[in-house]
């Protein structure tokens, strides 16, 4: 929708305008995305701080989708789109060029200062990133869609699994189950980890078979229309030992209350300290390691972080997961993970709807 990345161009050159610079070159795909509405692998926007004429630059295997996509655009079909975008900025006597600094190499701004004569070059942050922090209705319908075919795909796996079954083939069949329901793609590589890989939070899925008396972790996520789920859920096979139940009620305590907390307003970094205190309280502060969560959305890692000493308030329309875990080397681990938006004057509301009750299979 054109008007859509329109109202978002503008908001952008207030950024710009605010950083002192003439013009910025949007080289971060997803941003690209954002504010186009193009999806490609080489894509760049040359977005000057005043007026409409913004150039989008990209090659010829996206040049019929730039004209469809962004058609309210110049457009510039181009290999090298950096170089020739820099070209085109020293062309108009832009003389203060933001970049995003986060992205570009040092020899593609190498490249980039080399071409853009007469301009100089100043790091214009995760700008773009702060606007796209806060969805949209838009784009909120979209993380739902992600996420409602997320739960759908665990639904039809779940009855599917069974001891003797490798990690690879659950991870296999996660996935296409999610293409089959209408999924563009998973929107991540799938996790699937059992038994003692349990305690390797990012663990690959291997051929090692399922057993009896395994906890089986599995995250994954469907991506619909560039927006992306991302849901954990933590099963027994064939039976469950009081150690693992204890350990899953903890995790999953843990999870409600960081979940009570999330308010429109509240600190990132308290969201994850109340969930991150109660894993502490029992002991298992050396085995909860990585962040609470982080937001969804073009990415499935953006911006806001919930982790420890993360600072910034959470406000209305702003998708986070939410996603202890405790992890006990050589032995397992248990992750409950959902996705929630941040609601005005309510408790966060669930997109992910998988229930958060320990399963046997």
């Amino acid at each position: 929708m054109p008007e859509i990345h329109a109202a978002r161009r503008a908001r952008a050159q207030e950024l710009i305008r605010e950083s002192g610079a003439d013009a910025a070159l949007i080289t971060a795909r997803p941003n690209v995305r954002y504010l186009t509405g193009l999806a490609s692998s080489n894509a760049a926007l040359l977005l000057p701080a005043e007026g409409g004429d913004a150039i989008l630059a990209t090659d010829s295997r996206y040049a019929g989708a730039a004209r469809r996509d962004a058609a309210d655009l110049g457009l510039l079909e181009e290999r090298f789109i950096e170089e020739k975008l820099a070209t085109e900025a020293s062309r108009r006597g832009i003389r203060r060029l933001a970049f995003e600094a986060h992205e570009m190499t040092v020899e593609r701004h190498g490249e980039l200062v080399a071409r853009a004569e007469g301009v100089a070059t100043l790091p214009f942050g995760r700008k773009i990133e702060s606007l796209r922090l806060v969805k949209d209705a838009e784009e909120l319908e979209k993380i739902a869609v992600a996420c409602r075919l997320s739960d759908a795909a665990l639904a039809e796996v779940l009855p599917q699994i069974h001891q003797g079954m490798s990690e690879r083939t659950v991870a296999t069949l996660l996935d296409h189950a999610m293409t089959l329901l209408g999924a563009e793609r998973p929107a991540f590589d799938t996790i699937v980890a059992s038994g003692p890989n349990g305690a390797i939070p990012h663990h690959a899925p291997t051929g090692r078979e399922l057993e009896r008396g395994d906890l089986v972790t599995m995250d994954f996520g469907a991506l619909h229309d560039g927006y992306h789920a991302d849901m954990t859920r933590t099963v027994a096979i064939g039976s469950v030992d009081d150690w693992q139940r204890d350990l899953y009620d903890l995790v999953a305590l843990a999870q409600e209350v960081g979940i009570a907390v999330l308010e429109d307003g509240v600190e990132a970094g308290a969201v994850d300290a109340a969930a991150r205190d109660v894993i502490e309280a029992a002991g298992h502060a050396a085995h909860f390691q990585h962040g609470l969560g982080h937001g969804v959305g073009l990415e499935i890692h953006e911006a806001p972080m919930l982790g420890y000493g993360r600072t910034g308030k959470l406000t209305d329309r702003v998708p986070v997961t939410v996603e202890p875990g405790v992890y006990l080397p050589g032995m397992g681990g248990v992750r409950i993970e959902d996705v929630l938006v941040v609601t005005a004057g309510d408790r966060a509301r669930f997109l992910t709807s998988t229930t958060r009750e320990l399963l046997v299979l």
